[in-house]
């Protein structure tokens, strides 16, 4: 390729795209650690995009009407990072530059949601950009339906390299984005052919461009070096025709370095100080390390500044609405909970005492949300391929579809991992609050997502039926065992399992009440009885309480969640009768009950008696109410699994892995 040729050719966009590369090299270098190879060849991409088409306000980041730019390929976060900074981003400091992968800094590793405005989603693992832009697509179709062009009409553009298309989640998302017909959703591919290991080749053969072609996508293609040919792209590709875009941008990895561009040697590591100056050298860049000089950084603050019309314009649209309207757009983007949900919560609570149902807690979980999606309509359901049997669609919701964008339910197919993805887009996006349902022992395929959900602190909810042995006939490899002490042991992960229709209201109060962390739902397939006898408070809410008092003074104190607060329950009467005194104690949400204070902790177990936890999953992390607050190992027990499940009827189930109320008697008795 000759550069200097491209160079001349076109100065201004070279310049403004060396400014990029230059500041990758030099951040990267500092950290002795990163990805400069990635920014140095997207630079003119990225260049083109954000001086030609991309919708922003640098000094408004949260401008709700702007396109939203999602780097997949999140390795190679200096782009961003260097984009934020030139277009005048006031977080991206130059010093923040500088530190880049330093413990104080903004500038992680990888683009990281929260650390710094004007970074989407976080990216790290690869395939999580573009599978989460699907969901910030499908948010602006139904925001746009629901209240219109003049208030929501912008793009998602997403920057996805080789290992992103190579990740099996980035299938689903294509699949989904395809058959929803996504036409504002575009992918510039990095098409770069080089992966740390070293060329594609070593490991894939796919064509990629028939591959999306395939699933229902518009492909287009440019040379990712010639800002005009990029140009004519990216003006193709925002004409929507009801398709979502790949743009197959052909571009070389460490694009200008001598000795390293092309190979996997610019790839994940510094490339010197000797090949920084020799590719400074192939720039035409005399200027030193971290520096700008003045006329670049000025055409970069002007790119910045590009969409302040556009954003003054949709102001005055949104101040020029009625009083109602103004203020129902400001509720829906904002992320305060519904002041619908507690009262409409409450009035379910009293219903469900009088009639006291026995139902499935999945099945108690749809009668909660056929009231709240009546009063709330930002919740926005989903399944992935399992409606009937997660019961998460509710009459009146709709289905989300390219011929009905004013649906309120999705539906995901097979694809759990896309759905949790999805999920965080759309709650990334503003305007829903998403919950989508699949078998909690399917929480595996969903976990790259769901991790990502509590390290932003994104309040999705997952509601995760079938969650035990219970479910019978389906076996081991569809029975949870270890699942819930995946979920508890999450960081900024809120995990709850309700014993009967009361518990899974105030769940789900709980839940669409969180603002800064996901919570998951785990329901049973089998039939509970309403044992709550008291709706004044929402007990769920301090994690553990008593359910059950002992005629006098506790001599034993059965813990269970669940399904198995009614084993515990049915167990406590046999002890009473026998004239031991047995408190039973529901823990739908251990996280929950750690976090009350001493006292109160102490006041719902008490030290010196006989404990017994009851789950049918295995025993972590109960340890810590069994042990803790002067319990001991001579006086306390778990009664659940130690192994995987097996395939039979439900109580046939619990009978062979010794989970009933006669095992949990006996046990209170034997450590008497």
């Amino acid at each position: 390729m000759d550069i200097a040729a491209r160079r001349s050719a076109n100065p201004d966009h070279w310049n403004l795209a060396a400014a990029i590369r230059v500041l990758s090299m030099d951040a990267v270098e500092a950290a002795n650690s990163g990805h400069p190879g990635m920014p140095m060849g997207m630079a003119d991409v990225a260049t083109v995009l954000f001086r030609n088409h991309l919708k922003f306000d640098a000094s408004a980041p949260h401008w709700f009407d702007r396109d939203r730019f999602i780097l997949s390929a999140g390795h190679g976060s200096m782009l961003i990072y260097s984009l934020l900074h030139l277009t005048g981003y006031q977080q991206m400091t130059l010093d923040q530059i500088r530190n880049f992968r330093q413990i104080d800094a903004i500038t992680a590793g990888h683009p990281e949601y929260g650390h710094v405005e004007g970074v989407e989603t976080t990216t790290g693992p690869l395939g999580q950009g573009i599978a989460t832009a699907v969901g910030f697509a499908m948010a602006e179709e139904a925001m746009r339906a629901e209240f219109g062009a003049d208030l929501c009409d912008h793009r998602t553009w997403v920057i996805a390299g080789d290992g992103c298309l190579m990740e099996g989640i980035s299938q689903e998302a294509i699949g989904l984005a395809g058959h929803q017909k996504l036409g504002r959703l575009i992918v510039l591919w990095d098409n770069n052919d080089i992966t740390i290991d070293g060329r594609v080749s070593l490991s894939d053969r796919t064509d990629q461009r028939a591959r999306f072609a395939a699933s229902g996508w518009r492909v287009l293609s440019c040379d990712g070096h010639d800002a005009a040919d990029i140009d004519r792209a990216l003006r193709e590709a925002a004409q929507d025709d009801g398709r979502p875009v790949l743009v197959d941008c052909k571009t070389v990895i460490g694009f200008g370095s001598p000795a390293k561009a092309d190979s996997s040697k610019a790839h994940g590591s510094p490339l010197g100080a000797a090949e920084i100056a020799a590719t400074r050298e192939v720039y035409g860049w005399t200027a030193g390390a971290f520096e700008i000089p003045t006329e670049i950084m000025d055409q970069w603050r002007q790119i910045g500044a590009r969409g302040a019309e556009a954003r003054a314009a949709w102001q005055a649209r949104v101040d020029a609405l009625d009083a109602a309207k103004r203020d129902g757009f400001a509720a829906r983007i904002s992320t305060d909970p519904n002041p619908r949900l507690a009262p409409t919560i409450a009035a379910f609570k009293e219903q469900t005492l009088d009639g006291k149902p026995k139902v499935a807690t999945r099945k108690a979980s749809e009668n909660v949300l056929e009231v709240l999606n009546a009063e709330m309509p930002e919740n926005f359901g989903g399944s992935a391929d399992l409606t009937g049997s997660n019961n998460t669609k509710t009459g009146g919701q709709g289905v989300f579809s390219p011929e009905n964008r004013l649906g309120r339910y999705i539906h995901y197919g097979i694809r759990e991992h896309g759905m949790a993805a999805a999920m965080n887009g759309i709650w990334l996006h503003g305007g829903f609050r998403p919950y989508g349902g699949t078998f909690l022992t399917f929480t595996d395929y969903a976990r790259g997502a769901m991790r990502l959900s509590a390290l932003m602190g994104l309040p999705v909810v997952y509601v995760m039926t079938h969650d035990s042995i219970g479910l019978g006939e389906d076996g081991p490899t569809h029975q949870p065992v270890e699942h819930l002490a995946i979920c508890r042991a999450t960081p900024n992960t809120l995990t709850l399992r309700p014993c009967d229709q009361i518990e899974t209201a105030e769940a789900w109060e709980i839940a669409l009440s969180q603002t800064n962390r996901p919570s998951v739902l785990a329901l049973s397939r089998q039939n509970l009885p309403t044992l709550r006898e008291e709706i004044a408070e929402n007990l769920s809410a301090k994690g553990g309480y008593v359910l059950r008092e002992g005629s006098s003074a506790p001599q034993v104190v059965l813990m269970a969640s669940g399904s198995e607060v009614e084993i515990a329950v049915a167990a406590r009467d046999t002890l009473e009768a026998e004239g031991i005194a047995t408190r039973v104690v529901s823990v739908p949400s251990i996280e929950l009950f750690l976090a009350q204070d001493e006292a109160y902790r102490a006041s719902v177990l008490p030290a010196g008696t006989v404990r017994i936890a009851v789950e049918a999953a295995i025993g972590l992390p109960w340890d810590r109410l069994l042990l803790g607050l002067g319990g001991s190992e001579a006086k306390s027990a778990f009664v659940g699994m130690t192994g995987f499940g097996a395939s039979g009827p439900a109580p046939a189930l619990y009978k062979h892995f010794g989970i009933t109320a006669e095992d949990v008697a006996a046990r209170a008795k034997a450590l008497l």
